[in-house]
């Protein structure tokens, strides 16, 4: 089996090609998008088309480039992105174009061509638009879950499906300005003004995801509902305030996304320190395995010590040292989120220890091909002369932590407490706890007893296991302390 390459473990594949779903996803986003074009084509011709597309880009390149500055301590895999952007410049436009266009039709002999556009603009298009580019947020929640670790990725997913669908709707709308002479107020209005639009509108269906797939129980499907329902709003109140009421009504929804985007932004600064507080909390319990140390935990905890990192790498090994370095910061990222997913139950115990392994190899890897082309460095600035677990990695891992996972709820009686627990090896090949306890070992009713005042509270044997757990398999030195057993 060939070694997986950095990025393919950092993307959570299990080969180095590129999931067949995801080219499929590429190919249809192509395919649509040439739709698109040819029917601007055929509609404004190539001159209309050419300069149209050259308004839409500069708006275009701008806001990628804050997006991928938004994704910079977590990065999402670039295919991933791209098949966003793609997606909503190919397949939402192409489907928004049709159902639009033929709901207009068919309301046009009805209520006429005023009210026909007025309602397909505040009503049709929201609902259409915004559920054609939901569906991708749908599609990476149902299949590629485990790449959704919290809001901003969600809403890093989202802004690149709206805003690929942004770009391909201005070239229409700059056509129609260039045809009735006000091509200047539309790029004002679609590139200058309100050029977040359809980010700010697909963020909110983002954010329902991003929670659906770090959550477990039925609050997920309310949260998705509730976020596409929130998007839906917020694009009829743009488009209806524009249609009924002018530019007041202009003044007013500006003023509305205005709020969501602090909203947004308040969501994308509270969630990048949720991370930075992953990093302190759970790689702490790898510092016994030499994994890391505590000034790697600080230097990880900031994107200006992770610069910093990088900087002395590329000074002392050159290109090979900075990529070894990302490799082992982005490494270590994945390991304290795999851990959140572990806590919430959101990751199957057999999952969370493949993962970690790819992980744990990675940073492996990361710290060997430094000390290839680098074989004695000078000491790293972060660890103030100071051991460094990138310069210590050990052969072999023992001790290493593994799920918070919650305890089960007694019939009556007050919820045991949750236990943090480890394990020593990864668990024999073959051999799985069972999946209840026989009915003689159920823990009895009511609240634990207490010892008698005065006695201190009596220690469990060796290879004692708390009630409501499923024995373990033995370890090679006799009965383990813990490990892994079937969330509940």
């Amino acid at each position: 089996m060939p070694v997986l390459k950095p990025q393919s473990v950092l993307d959570g594949h299990s080969s180095n090609r590129t999931p067949v779903p995801l080219i499929v996803g590429l190919v249809v986003s192509g395919v649509c998008l040439l739709l698109a074009v040819g029917f601007y084509l055929l509609t404004g011709g190539p001159v209309n088309v050419g300069v149209g597309t050259l308004l839409a880009l500069p708006t275009a390149i701008v806001l990628v480039a804050l997006i991928l500055l938004v994704d910079r301590l977590e990065p999402e895999p670039r295919v991933n992105l791209v098949l966003s952007f793609g997606w909503g410049a190919g397949v939402a436009i192409i489907g928004a174009l049709i159902v639009n266009s033929v709901t207009g039709a068919l309301l046009l002999p009805s209520v006429g061509q005023v009210a026909a556009d007025g309602i397909t603009a505040s009503v049709v298009a929201p609902v259409v638009e915004e559920s054609f580019k939901g569906a991708l947020l749908l599609y990476l929640l149902l299949v590629r879950r485990h790449e959704i670790d919290g809001p901003t990725d969600g809403i890093v997913y989202a802004s690149m499906c709206g805003l690929g669908f942004a770009m391909v709707e201005n070239v229409l709308y700059y056509m129609r300005g260039i045809d009735d002479g006000s091509l200047a107020f539309m790029v004002l209005l679609r590139g200058v003004i309100s050029p977040l639009g359809h980010p700010l509108y697909t963020s909110i269906i983002g954010l329902g995801v991003a929670y659906a797939a770090t959550h477990s129980g039925p609050g997920r499907v309310f949260a998705v509902i509730g976020g596409w329902i929130g998007g839906v709003l917020l694009h009829a109140l743009w488009n209806g305030s524009l249609t009924l009421l002018g530019f007041q009504g202009m003044v007013i929804a500006y003023g509305v996304e205005l709020l969501v985007l602090i909203v947004l932004v308040v969501v994308l600064i509270k969630d990048r320190r949720r991370l930075v507080r992953l990093i302190g909390r759970y790689l702490p319990a790898y510092i016994p395995s030499g994994l890391v140390q505590p000034n790697d935990v600080q230097m990880l905890s900031s994107m200006s010590g992770r610069r910093q990192a990088r900087h002395w790498a590329r000074a002392q090994a050159g290109n090979t040292g900075v990529r070894a370095m990302g490799d082992y910061q982005l490494a270590a990222t994945e390991l304290a989120l795999l851990h959140s997913h572990a806590e919430k139950s959101t990751i199957a115990p057999h999952q969370f220890f493949a993962r970690r392994e790819a992980i744990l190899a990675l940073m492996r890897m990361a710290r060997d091909a430094f000390f290839r082309r680098m074989p004695q460095p000078p000491p790293p600035p972060w660890a103030h002369e100071q051991p460094s677990g990138f310069f210590k990695i050990p052969a072999e891992l023992k001790e290493m932590p593994t799920h918070k996972l919650r305890a089960q709820i007694s019939p009556v009686g007050p919820r045991p407490p949750q236990a943090q627990v480890t394990q020593r090896l990864q668990p024999p090949a073959g051999q799985r706890p069972p999946a209840a306890m026989p009915p003689r070992q159920q823990p009895p009713a009511g609240p634990p007893q207490q010892p008698p005042a005065g006695q201190p509270p009596q220690q469990p044997p060796l290879g004692h296991r708390p009630p409501g757990r499923p024995p373990q398999p033995p370890g090679p030195q006799g009965p383990r302390p813990g490990g892994p057993w079937p969330p509940r």
